[in-house]
C-alpha cells in the first residue's frame, strides 16, 4: 500500500439539512421531535478544560449551567435517549440519571457528549448531541447501507442526536495494541485494506485514527477486528481523492506499514475484492433505499463546483476511466463508484 501525508487546509462549512432529505428522514424514522436540542445545550456560562487520566488535555470542556435550567436539560436528555434506544419507553430511563454534559469545540461539529449512568448497578451509556448537517446525516445513511454496522440517530430541526459507537480509538489503539503478540496481525491488515476500500467507493473522508475505532471480539481461536468509522462530517465534500483513502494520512501509517510488512499485492486485491462483493451485494438489498437517498442528495447543494470537478478528475486518472468527467455532482460520483464495482464484480 502506498502512503503518504494529505492534509485539509479548511473546515468544511455546515450544511443545513433540505426539505427533501428532511422527508427521506421521516420515510426512514429519523426524524423526531427531541425534548431538548443543541441550542438548549449551548447556554451554558463558563466551562473547564476536561484532563484525562494523566492530566492530558483531552480537547473535551465540562460546561456550567444556571442552576434553574439543570433539572430541564437533564429530564430533557433522559428523554430523549429514550427516544434514541427505545422508541421514547420511559421505562428504560426510570433509574438513569445525566452524570455529565462535556462540549467540544475541536472539529466541524462541536458536539456535546452525555454520559447517562444506571444507579442501580453503575453501568453507563454515552450519546451525542450536535448540530443536523447534511453532509453528516448523508454520511451516517450510506454507513447504514454499504458497511457491516449499524448507526442510530434521529434529526429534529437543526438538531441531531447520535449513539456512542464503542471501541479502542484507532490513535490510541495504534500506539498500545497494534504490536500485540496475542492478535494476528495480518486480520488487522485485512481490516485496514477493506475499510480503505470502503471509504474510497463512498467517498467517506478524514478518516485520521482518532476518527475511527478498532471493535475486537473474541472468537473461539482467535481475534476478530472491526475498524467503525466515528466521523462523517467529511462525507464527499473534499475534492482531493487522497482525503477519501485512510492510507494517505500519517495519523494511520502504523496500519499502513503493517499492511505493508504482512500482505502482499495479491492479498490486498483479495481482500479489496471481498469489500466491493460485500458492498455490491449490499447496493442491491438496498436499492430502493439507494434511490430514495440518491433522488434527495443530487438535488442538494453539499460541496462546490471547483471541489467536484478536482475529485472527477482525480478518479478519472485513479481509475482511467474517462465516464468520471460526465459526473456534475458528488451522489454522480459514488453512483459511479458503486456501477463500476458490480461490473468489475460481475465481470
Amino acid at each position: 500500500m502506498e502512503q503518504g501525508d494529505v492534509k485539509i487546509l479548511k473546515k468544511k462549512p455546515i450544511y443545513p439539512v433540505s426539505a427533501e432529505l428532511r422527508k427521506y428522514l421521516r420515510l426512514y424514522q429519523r426524524d423526531s421531535k427531541l425534548p431538548v436540542g443543541y441550542h438548549d445545550l449551548l447556554n451554558f456560562y463558563e466551562s473547564f478544560p476536561v484532563m484525562d487520566k494523566n492530566g492530558k488535555d483531552t480537547l473535551w470542556e465540562s460546561p456550567l449551567y444556571p442552576p434553574h435550567e439543570i433539572d430541564r436539560l437533564h429530564s430533557g436528555l433522559k428523554k430523549a435517549y429514550a427516544m434514541l434506544k427505545a422508541s421514547g419507553n420511559l421505562r428504560i430511563v426510570e433509574h438513569k440519571y445525566i452524570d455529565r454534559i462535556d462540549y467540544c469545540k475541536f472539529g466541524n461539529s462541536n458536539p456535546f457528549r452525555i454520559k447517562i449512568v444506571n444507579r442501580l448497578n453503575d453501568i453507563y451509556d454515552y450519546f451525542y448531541v450536535k448540530r443536523a448537517d447534511a453532509s453528516r446525516i448523508y454520511g451516517l445513511e450510506l454507513e447504514e447501507i454499504f458497511s457491516p454496522n449499524q448507526v442510530n440517530y434521529l434529526v429534529d430541526g437543526d438538531s441531531l442526536i447520535e449513539e456512542h459507537i464503542a471501541g479502542i480509538p484507532g490513535d490510541e489503539f495504534a500506539k498500545t495494541r497494534l504490536r500485540e503478540p496475542d492478535y494476528n496481525p495480518i486480520r488487522i491488515a485485512k481490516e485496514f485494506v477493506k475499510f480503505n476500500e470502503r471509504c474510497m467507493i463512498t467517498l467517506l473522508g478524514d478518516m485520521r485514527a482518532y476518527n475511527f475505532v478498532m471493535q475486537i471480539t473474541p472468537d473461539f481461536d482467535d481475534f476478530q477486528f472491526r475498524l467503525r468509522a466515528i466521523d462523517f462530517d467529511q462525507q464527499f465534500y473534499e475534492g482531493n481523492i487522497k482525503v477519501y483513502m485512510p492510507q494517505f494520512f500519517k495519523e494511520n501509517r502504523p496500519y499502513v506499514e503493517l499492511a505493508m510488512e504482512y500482505l502482499t499485492d495479491k492479498t490486498v486485491l483479495q481482500y479489496q475484492q471481498e469489500e466491493q462483493s460485500s458492498i455490491m451485494y449490499q447496493a442491491r438489498s438496498e436499492r430502493y433505499r439507494l434511490k430514495e437517498l440518491r433522488d434527495v442528495s443530487i438535488k442538494d447543494n453539499i460541496s462546490t463546483i471547483d471541489n467536484i470537478h478536482q475529485l472527477r478528475e482525480g478518479l478519472f486518472k485513479h481509475y482511467s476511466d474517462n465516464q468520471y468527467h460526465r459526473c456534475e455532482s458528488m451522489t454522480d460520483i459514488i453512483e459511479l463508484n458503486i456501477k463500476n464495482v458490480i461490473r468489475q464484480v460481475n465481470a
